[in-house]
């Protein structure tokens, strides 16, 4: 059903942009197992691994909204082409410095590096598609994105442990030329940087409600994605029923967008509808009600995800300066993150049957505050 879509998009800069934009979300998707498998062959140490991913994204998240502002007063592509070289530089030293045994404090402080470059590749992609498509096949374009991205999410840690099964340092390798690919492949337009006009300042206050939209999205998919063995073990069952979740997550948020990319529509309306949808999802997924119940949240939860993400980025758009836009796409990476990051947190602290409740309670939240902002 979207094969007129992709017809459409064939014709104009969004391979091109899809490709390379893949190739730059690859070493964030390989990153969790590779650190993992990397520390444990060279030091003996996985929770090294894992404090390497806190770094790393903790210096995404640090670097996200300078890097935003440095792509635009660059230009998107010129500023990309440069943060992927030294991130891919960042990457490659690291691997170096594993494959000399180096202590556990100098790959921490280089996989910082990497970390606060990467923090801006979301805003300066998401900018740069903006002009690789006409504004009329943005939202299919983001929608068909949604999709691609729950594949290198899945492909990622497939990767690692194939590259692994070669050899431990074969991972960041591949991560370092990810990076390079990605730079080499960035569409030619959108090299030019545009400037803001005098004292344009970014609408925070008119966004609101669309950040808070992307901030729910984070929230609640961490309180599922983090969560899948525990609400496995909940029903008495274990490993292969956890992976049975994130199947169904990921399956049903790629069904979700492949039908919005059909016959979806960017408007307030349907983006609370969304909303009202996660709401149900987080509350079935919170409550004991068996495989049934579970499964059934998974799923609303999944199909909403990409439609809400398209609708809110989508929107977003229309209201930053053009001369703002990485930064403002920057700082909605940085909101949905930290979303995430939150509904993380509450999975280890909280009673199982409350985090997802207050995911769906960040998603209430957004739909009330998107409401009052279209008043």
């Amino acid at each position: 059903m979207t094969n007129g879509v992709l017809a459409r998009l064939r014709d104009t800069g969004y391979p091109r942009w899809s490709v390379a934009a893949q190739f730059g979300r690859l070493p964030s998707a390989v990153a969790p197992l590779a650190f993992t498998i990397l520390t444990t062959a060279t030091t003996g140490s996985y929770r090294l691994g894992g404090v390497m991913m806190a770094v790393f994204v903790a210096a995404e998240l640090l670097g996200a909204v300078p890097a935003g502002r440095f792509l635009d007063r660059a230009g998107p592509r010129r500023g990309m082409v440069l943060l992927l070289a030294g991130a891919a530089a960042g990457f490659a030293a690291l691997t170096v410095a594993a494959a000399v045994a180096a202590p556990g404090g100098v790959l921490l402080a280089l996989v910082a590096v990497p970390g606060l470059l990467a923090g801006g590749l979301a805003g300066g992609l998401r900018s740069l598609l903006a002009g690789a498509v006409p504004d009329e096949l943005l939202p299919r374009a983001v929608a068909v994105d949604a999709m691609l991205i729950d594949g290198v999410l899945i492909a990622g840690p497939l990767l690692a442990a194939l590259l692994a099964s070669v050899h431990a340092l074969a991972p960041p390798a591949v991560m370092t030329l990810a990076y390079v690919a990605c730079a080499a492949l960035l569409p030619r337009g959108g090299g030019t940087a545009v400037v803001a006009p005098e004292g344009a300042r970014l609408p925070v206050r008119a966004a609101a409600g669309w950040l808070a939209c992307v901030f729910a999205i984070g929230h609640l998919l961490a309180t599922i994605e983090v969560a899948p063995l525990p609400l496995a073990g909940r029903l008495g069952a274990g490993e292969v029923a956890a992976a049975l979740i994130v199947a169904v997550l990921c399956g049903s948020s790629i069904a979700g967008s492949a039908v919005f990319a059909w016959r979806g529509r960017t408007t307030p309306v349907a983006a609370r509808v969304f909303l009202g949808v996660f709401v149900g999802g987080g509350v079935l997924v919170s409550l004991d009600l068996g495989w049934p119940g579970l499964l059934a949240g998974v799923v609303l939860v999944g199909a909403c995800t990409g439609p809400l993400l398209t609708v809110a980025t989508v929107n977003l758009q229309r209201l930053l300066p053009p001369g703002r836009r990485s930064e403002g796409f920057s700082v909605a990476f940085a909101v949905q993150a930290t979303g995430f990051a939150l509904g993380s947190l509450s999975v280890g602290l909280l009673p199982l049957a409350l985090a997802p409740l207050l995911g769906a309670g960040s998603a209430a939240l957004a739909c009330a505050m998107l409401s009052r902002t279209e008043r």
